[in-house]
């Protein structure tokens, strides 16, 4: 593989590696893409307070998230479809993970199923719900969870109805997939990402397979799927999950004030503060434009996490300095995936910590659980970026 040393390495040779369909999937957003570009933008805008003489020797990056220790305070996110960026790719992100100190999310709509992660690792993971339509369904994801020992449930609250990924039509991204000459070039000059597929466990959503009808076929599933998306879903749907649900119960989505109070309300360990990586509502405003108010107005509730446009150990160290306890990443973990297999995983997880340690010793920072506003400079007007209101404000 190229010399990589940073996650833009990866990225690039995933691009190369795999079919455009599928990187396109992981890579872009929703509608005109606003609000999948407002993540990065926002989040680059932040400047860092460098800070000099200070003692930084000895430095700790190690932290708690669900009460779990994590060698930093990073998870791995939720992603669909992960085993076609690499065959098996869920069991080798959980491998990595598990191996760097760091949780690892598994997706209701992944290739390889709960009952395969379990089986071939034997190692607790969290897993993350869409409550569908067919609650009966739903209520069966949530069992094989718990049979799997899985420490925490993430219920996802911000795809009742899906919004339109254009390149994704694009590209014929589907169950079934719909062939066209394009992509059925492009798959041809990906052989090897072709044969590791083929040979993987699976090659649909494992999680569904006792889907109604999914026995039937993959168009079957696919009809299925369409109609799972619940646009009545409602917080009694979180109350309910909370039933039957006996552990640490995150909730990922939240991105307005008053639905963070409601979520703190429901008894939730934790929220994570998110816009589906701008996958869904267009225009909606960046996940760190909006973490300050919500941390400033539940963060003593409920723990807070972070999610969207995480690239690098500076984007995390500027996320806990504006209120989370952790952030999740998920186009980072799949660039790795795709480029080198278990080892590209861990390669991105590395990168980002030393970029989080380095960044660490150069804002004066020793223990990132010490992390404040401090660490931020507001370059206009010389001061430090504090949380006030519902954006970025300088004190």
């Amino acid at each position: 593989m190229p010399t990589v040393t940073n996650i833009e390495d990866l990225r690039r040779i995933a691009r190369r590696r795999i079919p455009r369909a599928i990187f396109d999937y992981a890579d872009r957003g929703s509608y005109d893409e606003a609000t999948y570009r407002a993540n990065r933008e926002d989040l680059a805008a932040l400047k860092l307070r460098q800070r000099v003489m200070i003692d930084v020797s000895e430095r700790n990056l190690a932290s708690t998230m669900l009460g779990e220790p994590v060698s930093m305070p990073v998870a791995i996110a939720p992603t669909g479809l992960t085993g076609l960026f690499h065959a098996d790719g869920e069991i080798l992100g959980r491998r990595a993970a598990h191996a760097f100190g760091v949780p690892f999310t598994l997706s209701t709509m992944s290739i390889c199923s709960i009952e395969d992660v379990w089986e071939a690792t034997k190692l607790p993971f969290w897993f993350q719900l869409y409550v569908m339509r067919d609650r009966g369904f739903s209520r069966s994801l949530v069992e094989r969870a718990i049979a799997a020992n899985c420490s925490a449930l993430v219920l996802t609250l911000d795809l009742q109805i899906q919004g339109q990924r254009h390149n994704d039509i694009k590209n014929g991204l589907a169950v079934p997939p719909k062939l066209t000459l394009r992509n059925a070039l492009d798959v041809m000059t990906k052989p090897s990402w072709a044969l590791k597929v083929l040979r993987g466990r699976r090659k649909t959503f494992g999680n569904l397979t006792e889907a109604p009808g999914a026995k039937e076929g993959l168009a079957t599933l696919s009809h299925w799927i369409a109609g799972q998306f619940d646009p009545s879903l409602s917080w009694k749907d979180v109350a309910w999950i909370r039933s039957i649900w006996p552990g640490k119960l995150i909730l990922k989505g939240v991105l307005d004030i008053d639905d963070a109070r409601i979520a703190a309300d429901t008894g939730a360990d934790a929220i994570v503060v998110s816009n589906h990586g701008g996958r869904q509502l267009d225009g909606a405003p960046s996940s760190i434009s909006v973490l300050p108010a919500i941390a400033e107005a539940v963060g003593d509730k409920t723990e807070i996490l972070f999610d969207g446009g995480v690239r690098s150990g500076q984007d995390v160290l500027k996320a806990l300095a504006l209120g989370a306890r952790g952030c999740m990443i998920g186009k980072a973990w799949l660039y790795g995936l795709a480029a080198g297999g278990e080892a590209g995983v861990t390669q991105a997880l590395q990168i980002i910590r030393k970029e989080l340690d380095v960044s660490m010793a150069l804002t004066g920072t020793r223990d990132v659980r010490d992390v404040t506003p401090e660490v931020l400079h507001a370059a206009r007007h010389g001061d430090v970026v504090r949380p006030a209101g519902s954006r970025l404000e300088h004190a």
